[in-house]
């Protein structure tokens, strides 16, 4: 499920102020993994989601750690050095500047979101290794190639780019949609990059009775999706191993935190490169 809550097509002027009377994912998603920033509402369907379906606390927490993985091994094993991090949700710990330039100080990351709530906390992403650089972009997911202009100020775009686009598509519920835009934003980037995804999918009654739950809060919808449609988001890409798997089997190791003894998540992840 999600990160961010604000409509992804929103823009600077339409976009709404900071809405506290209903629930938003990211807050929620926050709430989660053990973060501070929510409210009273956003607690309460978190509880009531709890109560049908306590798996997605461990979808979130498993999430969070696919990430220091991916990244440690695109800065690490990969080479990579520049991360372009979509759909940036609420700052917690081990952030992808923070794993990022643990492994490769010189790493430069652009975070990207359009959500007030994430623009309110941006100050405490903009943090980085005197070798590095990150920044912020309030960008729209909806127009790609607006997005890649921005991060060009950043990012040498000629060089290979981490795309990383973590529990942010089910914003977008048209799936033809969600993969045009995941190609748009490929195709700015040159061969040798690659990209991370992962997401809550529709595996069990649980994850669709919490989805149908949340989506019912009157919070912005969120669409969670077959695994097929998570592999279809990598195609024309060389999956790295272990391919398209649930995100707690995606090389697991003795380097980080360890995630919660589960047999099964309703979130499935890979990462891809771009040949």
């Amino acid at each position: 499920m999600p990160d961010s809550d604000t409509p992804i097509g929103a823009t600077a002027r339409t976009r709404p102020r900071i809405d506290t009377s209903k629930p938003h994912s990211a807050r929620f998603w926050n709430y989660f993994v053990g973060g501070k920033d929510h409210y009273e509402v956003d607690r309460r369907i978190g509880d009531e989601i709890k109560e049908i379906f306590p798996g997605l606390v461990d979808v979130a927490v498993t999430s969070r750690l696919f990430l220091g993985r991916a990244v440690r091994h695109l800065a690490g094993e990969a080479g990579i050095r520049q991360f372009l991090d979509i759909g940036t949700g609420l700052p917690t710990a081990d952030n992808t500047h923070e794993v990022a330039q643990r492994v490769a100080p010189d790493a430069r990351i652009v975070y990207v979101d359009n959500d007030p709530i994430v623009l309110a906390h941006a100050s405490a992403l903009l943090t980085s290794t005197p070798e590095g650089m990150t920044t912020y972009l309030d960008a729209d997911l909806y127009d790609p190639e607006a997005v890649l202009e921005a991060a060009a100020g950043t990012l040498d775009l000629s060089r290979p780019v981490a795309l990383m686009i973590l529990n942010t598509l089910g914003h977008v519920a048209d799936h033809d949609q969600a993969r045009d835009l995941v190609r748009r934003l490929l195709a700015g980037l040159p061969s040798g990059s690659h990209l991370v995804i992962s997401d809550s999918t529709a595996t069990s009654e649980g994850m669709i009775a919490a989805s149908e739950a949340y989506n019912a809060s009157g919070a912005v919808p969120y669409h969670v999706r077959s695994i097929g449609e998570i592999a279809a988001f990598f195609d024309g890409l060389d999956l790295v191993d272990p391919g398209i798997v649930q995100v707690p089997e995606w090389r697991p190791d003795a380097h980080g935190p360890t995630d919660p003894a589960t047999a099964a998540v309703d979130a499935y992840c890979g990462v891809g490169r771009k040949p």
